[in-house]
């Protein structure tokens, strides 16, 4: 059995982060894991500007609600659904994952969750792979989910765009790079990449024929 486990942000949908950068005005939170590959180094920082600037979940929340998915994703993701099973695996949130999935017609996602105060300030994250008081970086959180999936029988097939998507890429019978960055193209050579949804679908087509 395959299944396919892709990114969301960059590869389905935009990047929240740089969308509410540009709503609040604050450019500083349009870094993302394409430019900063530890990601624990990331949020800690993403959260003392919010927390700077007197913002919280229910401002960020406001505009994932106009956020629509990239043109061609639904599209792209009805197909691939059609003869594969799909997973979204992915290191946003559950508060702001779920406009998101309904536009993307309620795929099943695995992400994390934020610890949210009563006046709406975002005061810290929660790991899927969290146990006992152990944080995983975030490279072996998508890691370690594409694990268990190969553990109970199944064959990955990976997509995304960032730092954070190489292992999950690199574990499974076939990966591919998404619209990612030159840099991260030029460093991982060995990892087809694409542009379209056209080229991804055959992609992901062709591996499975092969497996």
């Amino acid at each position: 059995m395959y299944i396919t486990c892709l990114d969301l942000e960059g590869v389905l949908v935009p990047e929240i982060w740089i969308d509410f950068a540009k709503a609040s005005s604050i450019p500083e939170l349009t870094r993302t894991t394409r430019d900063e590959p530890d990601y624990d180094k990331l949020m800690k920082w993403r959260l003392g500007i919010l927390k700077e600037h007197g913002l919280g979940i229910r401002e960020i929340q406001d505009v994932i609600a106009s956020i629509e998915p990239l043109p061609g994703a639904k599209e792209f993701l009805d197909e691939l659904r059609s003869f594969s099973q799909v997973i979204i695996i992915s290191d946003t949130f559950s508060q702001f994952a779920g406009p998101l999935m309904k536009k993307l017609g309620y795929p099943t996602i695995f992400c994390n969750s934020l610890e949210v105060a009563d006046n709406g300030e975002i005061t810290g994250f929660k790991m899927r792979v969290e146990n006992f008081g152990y944080r995983m970086r975030i490279a072996d959180s998508k890691l370690s989910t594409v694990k268990a999936l190969q553990s109970i029988g199944f064959e990955t097939i990976a997509a995304g765009d960032s730092y954070n998507d190489l292992d999950m890429i690199k574990a499974g019978k076939a990966g591919f790079l998404f619209r990612s960055t030159d840099k991260i193209k030029a460093d991982h050579p060995e990892i087809p990449a694409f542009e379209t949804y056209e080229e991804l679908m055959a992609g992901i087509r062709s591996a499975m024929k092969s497996l």
